[in-house]
Formats: structure tokens, C-alpha cells, sequence
């Protein structure tokens, strides 16, 4: 991955992933982050088990990102705008399209 790859998927990951560390950590504590998602195998959502690598990620300085960490920025980014592309009509505050999108560390409405 070269040097451009990788900062044009920060830029990506920054402008996708809107919810700071605290707020995601707060959200995987509700009934409706549980509630969604495809499970993993082991009873959590791929989604949640996302956010806790997305969380760990935000609070880790640039230049101390790994390539693996580089893969799953990449990995939110096709998700957001894979998800977003499928936004339902009519109000979606209280969607499992939004709580999906909130389990990858993007809020719609925000």
C-alpha cells in the first residue's frame, strides 16, 4: 500500500466514521447496537466487533497505524458507502439501517 493509498483512506475513514471513541463505546452499550447486525459466529455482530477496532484505531496517533489497521479503515469505508447507498424512505432515527451504520462508527442523522 503506498503512501497515497493510505492517506487517501484515512481522509475516508475520517470523513466516514463521524462518531468520536466515546460516543461509539457508548452506543455498543444499548439494546439497539445488539439488536443488528450479522452475527459473527460467537453471538456479536461483525459490526460491533468493528467498532471496537474502529475505537481502537481513532485513539491511535497516524503515524502509528498499522497496515492491518489501514485494511479494516479500508473495510469501514466500503461498508459506509455500501450502506448509505441503501438508505430506507422516510425517517430512519429509529432504524436498524441507522443502528447499523452507528455499529461501523457512522450516524446518518448527525
Amino acid at each position: 500500500m503506498t503512501k497515497e493509498e493510505k492517506q487517501e483512506i484515512y481522509d475516508d475513514f475520517y470523513d466516514n466514521v463521524n462518531m468520536t471513541p466515546s460516543e461509539i463505546e457508548d452506543w455498543l452499550e444499548t439494546d439497539k447496537s445488539k439488536s443488528v447486525g450479522q452475527d459473527s459466529g460467537d453471538g456479536e455482530s461483525i459490526g460491533r466487533k468493528s467498532a471496537k477496532k474502529i475505537i481502537k484505531i481513532k485513539r491511535t496517533k497516524k503515524d502509528e497505524l498499522t497496515d492491518s489497521n489501514y485494511e479494516h479503515m479500508q473495510k469501514v469505508n466500503g461498508y459506509v458507502a455500501r450502506h448509505k447507498a441503501q438508505k430506507p424512505d422516510g425517517d430512519v432515527k429509529e432504524s436498524d439501517w441507522r443502528y447499523s451504520l452507528k455499529n461501523w462508527g457512522h450516524d446518518p442523522i448527525k
